[in-house]
């Protein structure tokens, strides 16, 4: 229960004032996400703050890793925008619910440790590609749109606007830390710029351009459709890409902070707090999401370590909807795009950079294919689960070379063949041509002293092998097999005739 309510863990001592600080900074970086990634998704703008609210709010309360943010990610607008189109909202927030309760499946059935199987290369692109991605995502504000709507880039007096004040913001943002860490760097420099671009009338896009965030308090909302199963079969195959592109951006997320704070998170916790924050968001008329990590670095880089700056920033965020509109929509977008892009920044994991020519080249080349799948088709899942495969063939491939086997016949004639390196799918056809089988003497030892058989194809291999011996006339002894190699000889027996010599529990011989 511990981990769950460590905002009241005196042992742990927290600043409030920076974490309600924090809060407030990463409140303001929230709406202009929130309400473009709705847009994305084909949906209100209020539906992207409401999920940025029940989200951040729900995961900061019950959430595995404490300063970490959550709320409507463009993730998720990417896999449910076809879903909005083709059967409209309502769908949505029923898929929303659905994604929710297989998440809290996940996160009771303990999978979320199974993140532990994304490798390190994987994790420098992935970071890599989506820092690449807030970027990319910022040059946008520097577009602008003409007569009949088409964006085009800003030349003369809006660029030059533009770029000073996101000028601005990232001096201050770099420069401040340097003389003070008494106030987060990016609230003082939203606070500047936008008293600068207020106070001087100057012409420049500001939030409430985007779209208007008025709004009330999340409404309770039961999804109107029929509850069928054509329904789930329409909604299932969208609730489960969602839950599991939520998951995995979210521990990775999860694990990204770990190492900046030097701290461990939970990850089985987070998935169920994903899933009961996205139940609630789906039946309060939210549109769904996961772990933000541009917002997750705002905060961590702003000093905030406990569960307070998350539910300060949902609480925060709520408040601009309800009462605080009219104010906030006067902030200027280019101090929301200079803390972004100095998101962008901090997130890229520069000493990558120097992995080139000097790490293997498949992890390089992991790297940047995770990378640029995260970029071109901004689906972190897909560039995960593409990284994570090419590495596990990568292993196999390399331990499948290693399978080497010492030859020598001692005195009495017998042959013995000392086995290095693993027995498994990948290595079994080279197994094979180890042995000479009609050269070899009357007796063979099989020496598993640093060998083990690790899966099916390696006991399909042992099998053929010591039949072919058996044809043969000769006798093998299989000796020091581990214990785990034994029962697993011993569960394939009804299934595949490892050796037919007179072991009666392993139908091999085994000496010791």
């Amino acid at each position: 229960m511990k981990q769950y309510l460590n905002l009241f863990d005196f042992s742990q001592p927290i600043n409030y004032k920076t974490e309600v600080l924090s809060g407030m900074t990463v409140a303001l970086a929230l709406i202009p996400e929130a309400v473009a990634f709705a847009l994305i998704a084909g949906l209100s703008p209020l539906t992207g703050l409401y999920a940025a609210f029940t989200i951040g709010l729900v995961t900061s309360i019950l959430g595995g890793r404490p300063g970490m943010i959550s709320g409507a990610t463009g993730a998720i607008a990417v896999v449910i925008v076809a879903l909005a189109k083709s059967h409209g909202v309502e769908y949505v927030f029923a898929t929303v619910v659905l994604a929710g309760l297989i998440q809290i499946l996940a996160g009771l059935l303990r999978l979320g440790k199974f993140i532990r199987l994304v490798p390190h290369p994987v994790m420098f692109g992935f970071v890599n590609g989506l820092a690449l991605v807030i970027f990319l995502s910022q040059l946008d504000q520097f577009k602008m749109a003409d007569a009949v709507g088409t964006l085009h880039w800003m030349t003369g007096t809006p660029l030059v606007t533009m770029v000073g004040l996101v000028g601005l913001t990232m001096l201050i943002i770099w420069g401040l830390p340097r003389l003070t860490k008494a106030v987060p760097s990016s609230l003082v420099a939203i606070i500047v710029v936008s008293l600068i671009a207020i106070s001087l009338d100057i012409d420049t896009r500001t939030v409430g351009d985007i779209a208007s965030i008025q709004g009330g308090f999340p409404p309770f909302h039961i999804p109107l459709l029929p509850f069928t199963v054509e329904t789930l079969s329409i909604i299932f195959p969208y609730a489960a890409i969602v839950a599991g592109v939520g998951l995995i951006e979210s521990l990775l997320t999860l694990n990204l902070i770990d190492e900046i704070t030097n701290s461990r998170g939970w990850g089985n916790k987070e998935c169920v707090a994903q899933g009961i924050a996205n139940v609630t968001t789906g039946l309060l008329s939210g549109m769904g999401g996961c772990a933000m990590i541009g917002q997750s670095l705002i905060n961590i880089s702003s000093g905030a370590r406990a569960r307070l700056s998350g539910m300060v920033a949902s609480v925060m965020l709520l408040v601009f909807i309800m009462f605080g509109a009219s104010i906030i929509e006067k902030l200027p977008m280019a101090a929301l795009t200079g803390v972004m892009i100095m998101v962008a920044i901090g997130t890229f994991e520069w000493a990558s950079l120097k992995t080139f020519g000097k790490m293997p080249w498949p992890d390089v080349l992991v790297m940047v294919v995770v990378s640029g799948i995260t970029v071109l088709l901004h689906n972190l899942a897909l560039a995960v689960l593409v990284g994570v495969i090419f590495s596990a063939l990568v292993y196999a491939w390399e331990n499948a070379k290693r399978i080497r086997a010492r030859k020598y016949v001692d005195e009495a004639g017998v042959k013995h063949y000392e086995l290095y390196g693993p027995l498994f799918f990948g290595s079994a056809m080279a197994f094979r041509e180890k042995f000479d089988i009609a050269s070899d003497p009357g007796e063979v030892v099989l020496d598993f002293r640093q060998s083990r058989v690790a899966d099916m194809s390696g006991i399909e291999a042992l099998s053929k092998l010591t039949a072919s011996y058996q044809q043969a006339g000769k006798v093998v002894h299989l000796k020091h097999l581990s214990a785990d190699c034994r029962r697993l000889l011993a569960n394939a027996a009804s299934i595949i005739e490892v050796n037919i010599l007179e072991d009666p529990s392993y139908n091999v011989v085994v000496d010791e």
